[in-house]
C-alpha cells in the first residue's frame, strides 16, 4: 500500500529533526503541495562542513543566501557575503509585507516578522561606497597575483622568484609601483647577477609581467593594493546584542573584473586561514563565508591554484569557518572541491541544450538515492524559491532528499537607498581605521632615500649613477605612470651599488626571515 503524502512528508522531515540548534530552510513539498509541519533544517554545528547553493538565473539563489545569512546572524555567527548586484544591502532594513510573503510564511509554517540585521558595507579597494578592503602585494603573494594577471606556468614561476627575492632582501612590496621597480631592477645587469644563485629572470618574461601589471593598474588594481591592509579579525565581530555582523562586500563596480574580485575573496579566506587558531568542531561556526558567482574563481585556473583552493576548503573547516559556494550548476565547481560540500541547496536547472542536459545528469548523481522524487524531472520543474535539499545531519550523515519550499527572508529583498548606505558607512567604527589610504615609505621610497649620495663640497649633491632600467615600451605606458617610471630608473641605479648589497644582506637577516608563506604563497602577518 502506498504511503499517504502526509506520511511521506513526515518521514522525510524526521531526517531533519536535529536535537541542537539549526537553521530553518522551509517545508517539505510533494506533488506541488507544501506541508508546513514537515520542516527542513540545517544543523548549526554542520555549517563548517561547507555547502553549495546552485540554480539557474532567477530561481532564488540570492534569497536563499539572504535567509541563511539572517539566521546565522541571529544565532551570533558573523557572515561574509559577496554582493554582486547590491541586492544584499537590504539585509540592513526590515522587509515589507505583501501577499507573496504572507503566502510563503503560511506554506513554510514561519512566524514571519520584518527584521533588520547588522550589516557592515565593504568595497574592494574602495571602488564603491563601502569601507575599503585592501591588501599589500607582499601579503597577497605570487600565486594569487598570477591568477589575476592570467600568467602561464613559466611566468608564474618567475613571479614567485621575484617575491622570493623581495622576502630574502627584506623589501616589502606594498603596492604596484614597488613590484614594478623591483622587476626593473632584477632585469638590469646588477640585478641579474644577484639572481644567479637562485635562478634567472628573462627580459621577455619580465616584460610580459610588467605589461600585465600596467593593465591591472589601469583597470583599477592600483587601489586594491596598499595600506591600511584589512585585518581578518574585523570580519569576525558581533553586535552588543549578540547578533553576528554581516559583512557585505560590494562588487557592483568590479563586475567587469571577475578574476580580480574572485581572487581577492580567495585572499580573504587564505588570510583567515593563516590567522585563526585550530578549534575543531564547534556548536556553531566562528564565521560563514558565501562565495557568490563561484565559477569565476575556477574558470581557466591553473592546476596549482585549484590545488590550493581545495586545500583551503578542506583545512579551514578546522578553524571554525564554513564556506558556501553560490553558482549556477554544480559542474562549475571542481570535483575536488564539490566533494567537500556537505550541504546542498539546488534550485531549478535548465535543460535547453545538450550541455544543460549533461549538467543536469551530473547534478542528479551528486544526490543520495531517493524513491520519493524523480530528480531529473523535478530539477527542471522547481518553482522560484524552491529547491532540492540534502544536508549533513548532526551525526554527519546525509539527510533524505527533500523538495523544499524555502522561507522568505525577513529583511528587505531589494537594494536600499544609496544615500542611506553611504550614511551607514560614514557612521561605521571601521571607517576611521580603513577609510583613508596610507602611503608610508616602502622598499621603493626607503631605498631611494637611504642610498641617496651624500652632498658634495659646497652643498651640491653628487648624482647617483643610474643603470638602465628595463621598461615597458613607452607607447604602452599611460601618461600618469611615466613619472613613477622615471623614479624607478633612479632607484634601479642605486639598487646595483655595493651599498645596496650590504644593506640587503642586513635586511635579509632582520626582516627576510620574518616573512613566511603558506597556502597560495600569501605571507603570514608579522605580529
Amino acid at each position: 500500500m502506498t504511503d499517504a503524502p502526509t506520511d511521506v512528508a513526515t518521514r522525510i522531515s524526521q531526517g531533519y529533526a536535529f536535537s541542537g540548534s539549526a537553521l530553518e530552510l522551509g517545508s517539505v513539498v510533494l506533488d506541488g503541495t507544501a506541508y508546513p509541519q514537515s520542516r527542513i533544517r540545517i544543523p548549526l554545528g554542520m555549517l563548517n562542513r561547507h555547502g553549495l547553493i546552485a540554480g539557474a538565473t532567477g530561481t532564488g539563489k540570492t534569497k536563499t543566501l539572504q535567509g541563511l545569512a539572517e539566521q546565522l546572524s541571529a544565532n551570533g555567527v558573523p557572515v561574509v557575503v559577496a554582493d554582486i548586484k547590491g541586492d544584499l544591502s537590504g539585509l540592513s532594513r526590515p522587509g515589507s509585507v505583501n501577499d507573496r510573503v504572507t503566502q510563503r510564511a503560511t506554506d513554510t509554517g514561519d512566524d514571519w516578522q520584518p527584521t533588520a540585521f547588522p550589516v557592515e558595507f565593504l568595497a574592494l579597494g574602495g571602488l564603491g561606497s563601502g569601507i575599503p578592503v585592501r591588501a599589500t602585494m607582499t601579503a597577497f603573494g605570487p600565486l594569487l597575483l598570477s591568477r589575476i594577471l592570467d600568467l602561464n606556468a613559466t611566468q608564474e614561476s618567475s613571479l614567485g622568484l621575484i617575491f622570493h627575492y623581495a622576502d630574502a632582501a627584506g623589501l616589502p612590496l606594498l603596492d604596484l609601483k614597488d613590484l614594478r621597480a623591483l622587476i626593473q631592477f632584477l632585469t638590469s645587469e646588477s640585478g641579474q647577477a644577484d639572481l644567479e644563485g637562485i635562478g634567472g629572470l628573462s627580459k621577455a618574461t619580465a616584460g610580459v609581467i610588467l605589461r600585465d601589471l600596467i593593465t591591472l593598474e589601469n583597470n583599477g588594481g592600483d587601489v586594491f593594493f596598499g595600506e591600511p591592509e584589512w585585518e581578518p579579525s574585523d570580519l569576525i565581530r558581533t553586535e552588543a546584542d549578540g547578533r553576528g555582523i554581516i559583512s557585505a562586500i560590494e562588487l557592483a563596480q568590479v563586475q567587469d573584473k571577475p578574476g580580480l574580485f574572485s581572487t581577492f575573496l580567495m585572499w580573504l579566506l587564505a588570510d583567515l586561514f593563516h590567522e585563526l587558531p585550530e578549534v575543531g568542531d564547534l556548536d556553531k561556526p566562528k564565521l560563514v563565508f558565501f562565495f557568490d558567482e563561484a565559477h569565476l574563481l575556477f574558470d581557466g585556473a591553473s592546476k596549482a591554484f585549484l590545488e590550493q583552493v581545495t586545500q583551503t576548503v578542506r583545512l579551514i573547516r578546522s578553524k571554525g569557518v564554513g564556506i558556501f559556494f553560490v553558482t549556477q550548476v554544480p559542474a562549475d565547481v571542481p570535483d575536488s572541491v564539490l566533494g567537500q560540500l556537505g550541504n546542498r541547496v539546488q534550485h531549478a536547472l535548465r535543460a535547453f541544450t545538450p550541455d544543460d542536459a549533461t549538467n543536469l545528469a551530473k547534478a542528479v548523481r551528486t544526490y543520495p538515492k531517493t524513491a520519493d522524487y524523480q530528480l531529473d524531472e523535478l530539477l527542471t520543474q522547481l518553482g522560484t524559491g524552491e529547491a532540492v535539499v540534502t544536508v549533513l545531519s548532526d551525526r554527519g550523515t546525509p539527510t533524505p532528499v527533500a523538495w523544499t519550499r524555502l522561507r522568505a527572508p525577513r529583511s528587505l529583498m531589494a537594494q536600499i537607498d544609496p544615500a542611506a548606505q553611504q550614511q551607514a558607512v560614514a557612521n561605521s567604527a571601521l571607517q576611521a581605521k580603513y577609510g583613508t589610504p596610507v602611503d608610508r615609505d616602502s622598499a621603493y621610497e626607503k631605498l631611494a632615500a637611504r642610498l641617496a649620495p651624500p652632498p658634495a663640497a659646497g652643498g651640491q649633491t653628487v648624482p647617483a649613477p643610474q643603470a638602465p632600467a628595463q621598461q615597458v615600451p613607452q607607447q604602452q605606458q599611460p601618461e600618469q605612470h611615466r613619472t613613477s617610471d622615471a623614479v624607478s630608473g633612479a632607484v634601479t641605479g642605486v639598487f646595483g651599488s655595493s651599498a645596496f648589497k650590504s644593506f640587503a644582506r642586513s635586511a635579509a637577516t632582520v626582516l627576510g626571515r620574518e616573512i613566511t608563506r603558506s597556502i597560495f604563497g600569501t605571507a603570514k602577518r608579522r605580529r
